[in-house]
């Protein structure tokens, strides 16, 4: 009889212990100094235009030009294409030009954003326009977050120095299961990839210029050990209750055939 209460015992903390869970995190809490490495150099840089870039253009200044006055539903990315009143879309050809209206063929490849702003504004105040203000975004950088976030995906760049942190927020932040002091950034392609290690309980890792987001990042947040441990009893769990409930079947069985 003992032994049947002992197997009862055991079987209720095991599905008790299953069930517990604590978050543990801890962010911004501690500084700690941040080597400087060759990388966080590198990493704020900023993007310079491609072939093959997509860019969207609209002049704030007047609706006319660039943008079409109407919005459409087309919201496809393709050579003058129009987005939904948020600029016209254009492609940067394989010379590094870009075909814009009454302006022809613009070499913009090499250029950073602010510098092709600048460039496709000085040339419209010299042929067309009055004193436009020119918006250009481009629009085909992304980065992909994997791991313990809540809305995990692809994200648009849409701006330069956009940081890890921003990126977390937009993923509606970190899971429960989420290792806040292992996060992996790896860049690179084949056997140029690295891997960069950022730890968001330092306080310091808001101003680490390695969490300035390239494109074709890889993010990925790792499980804490509190969640691996959980992960690993309820694998566990799901043979041993099947065994439990087996053995304390025999054992009724058992104790009631001796009486």
């Amino acid at each position: 009889m003992r032994a049947l209460y002992f197997i009862c015992f055991v079987g209720i903390m095991i599905l008790g212990s299953s069930c517990s869970y604590k978050q543990n995190q801890i962010l911004f809490e501690k500084k700690a100094p941040i080597a400087d490495t060759l990388s966080q150099t590198a990493a704020t840089i900023s993007y310079h235009i491609q072939p093959q870039d997509i860019l969207q253009i609209r002049n704030l200044q007047n609706l006319k030009y660039i943008v079409d006055e109407a919005p459409t539903s087309n919201s496809s990315v393709s050579n003058g294409g129009s987005a939904s009143g948020q600029g016209q879309t254009f492609q940067v050809e394989e010379d590094g030009t870009v075909a814009l209206p009454a302006l022809g063929h613009i070499q913009v490849a090499g250029l950073t954003r602010t510098q092709a702003t600048k460039l496709i504004e000085d040339l419209y105040r010299k042929s067309l326009l009055k004193d436009p203000i020119i918006e250009l975004k481009v629009i085909n950088l992304k980065v992909t977050l994997l791991g313990e976030v809540k809305s995990p995906g692809n994200f648009p760049i849409l701006k330069d120095n956009t940081t890890l942190v921003e990126l977390i927020g937009q993923a509606g932040g970190l899971t429960p299961a989420a290792n806040e002091k292992n996060i992996k950034i790896i860049r690179g392609k084949n056997k140029t990839q690295n891997v960069t290690e950022i730890d968001l309980s330092n306080l310091n890792s808001l101003s680490d210029p390695r969490t300035l987001l390239q494109n074709g990042d890889i993010i990925y947040v790792a499980q804490n050990k509190r969640a691996i441990r959980t992960d690993n009893l309820q694998n566990f769990n799901t043979w041993v209750q099947p065994a439990l409930l087996l053995l304390n079947t025999a054992l009724i069985i058992f104790t009631l055939s001796r009486q």
